[in-house]
C-alpha cells in the first residue's frame, strides 16, 4: 500500500495545504485543501472518504471533488463516493455545508437514486475491509466528535499499522489501543508552540511537551511524523519537538511524501 502525503498543515499559505491523505489511488484520509493538487483523472478514481471530524480543513474538498468528477464518474458507471464518517460529523456536514446554502446536496445530485456522494456512518472501535486493506476507527479527544484510524495493508495478515491520529489533545485511550498492535508509522499532530499551551489546551490540540508526555506512552522505538503545524512554524514548533529527548524518530511530515505500509506476513 502506498500512502501520499496531499497536504499536512495546520492551516494555508503558499506551499501548505490542509490536511489529505491519498491511500492508493482511491481512498482519501480527510479531504482538506491537499485534494486540489490532484489531476482530474486521479481525482476521478477516488471511490471512499473517511473523515476524521468536521473541521473545515479537513472536510474542505468533499463537495469540491464531488462537483469536479460527477460528470466523468457518471460516464463511466461508477458508483457514488463514499463518505465514512461519525454519525456527529456526517450530520456537520449535512446541516453546514450540503444545505443548499454553503454547498448544493451532492448526496441527492444528480439526483437521488444516482447521488455522487453517499454517506456512511461508522462508530468507535469499526474496522472497515476495502479489499485486502483494513482501517480501524480510533479514538480522539478533539473539541468536536473526532476519530483517528489505523491502517493495515491486509487484513489477513499480521503486519505493521500506519496510524493517524486526527486532530486531538491529550488522549490515554488512543494509547491503550496502541499497545496493543504493531505501529510502524505514527501520524500525530502538533498544532502549536509551547508558548501556546494555553491556546492548544483550549483548543483540544497539542504542543512539543504535550507531545513528548503523550509520546512515553507508545512502547518500542516507533518512526513519528508530526502534523498539522501551523505555516511559518514548522522549524520552531521542531525545534522545540527535539529539544524534548525521545527514544522516538520523530520527523516533520510534508506534503508530497510518500509512505509505503507492506503486507504483512
Amino acid at each position: 500500500m502506498l500512502i501520499r502525503v496531499l497536504g499536512c498543515s495546520g492551516s494555508i499559505a503558499a506551499g501548505s495545504r490542509t490536511t489529505a491523505f491519498l491511500l492508493d489511488d482511491d481512498i482519501l484520509i480527510d479531504a482538506g485543501t491537499g485534494v486540489g493538487d490532484l489531476p482530474l483523472d486521479e481525482l476521478a478514481r477516488i471511490d471512499h472518504i473517511f473523515v476524521s471530524h468536521s473541521h473545515l480543513d479537513h472536510v474542505l474538498s468533499i463537495g469540491l471533488l464531488a462537483d469536479s468528477v460527477l460528470r466523468i464518474r457518471s460516464a463511466n458507471g461508477r458508483g457514488p463516493i463514499q463518505v465514512h464518517a461519525l454519525e456527529e460529523t456526517l450530520a456537520a456536514l449535512r446541516t453546514h455545508i450540503f444545505n443548499g446554502v454553503i454547498w448544493p446536496d451532492f448526496t441527492a445530485l444528480p439526483d437521488r437514486a444516482n447521488p455522487a456522494l453517499q454517506f456512511v456512518s461508522f462508530r468507535l472501535g469499526d474496522r472497515i475491509t476495502l479489499g485486502q486493506r483494513c482501517i480501524e476507527v480510533l479514538p480522539a479527544e478533539h473539541t468536536v466528535p473526532a476519530v483517528g484510524f489505523a491502517v493495515w495493508a491486509s487484513c489477513a495478515a499480521v503486519g505493521a499499522a500506519w496510524v493517524y491520529t486526527g486532530d486531538t489533545g491529550p488522549n490515554p485511550t488512543l494509547w491503550e489501543r496502541l499497545q496493543t498492535i504493531e505501529v510502524g508509522s505514527l501520524v500525530i499532530e502538533t498544532a502549536f508552540r509551547d508558548e501556546e499551551r494555553e491556546l492548544a489546551e483550549r483548543s483540544a490540540h497539542l504542543h512539543p511537551q504535550r507531545l513528548r508526555a503523550e509520546l512515553d506512552r507508545l512502547g518500542g522505538a516507533a518512526n513519528v511524523y508530526v502534523t498539522h503545524i501551523k505555516p511559518g512554524e514548522v522549524d520552531a514548533v521542531m525545534d522545540e519537538i527535539r529539544a524534548n529527548q525521545t527514544r522516538h524518530r520523530i520527523h516533520a511530515l510534508a506534503a508530497g511524501q510518500r509512505m509505503s505500509l507492506p503486507a504483512g506476513e
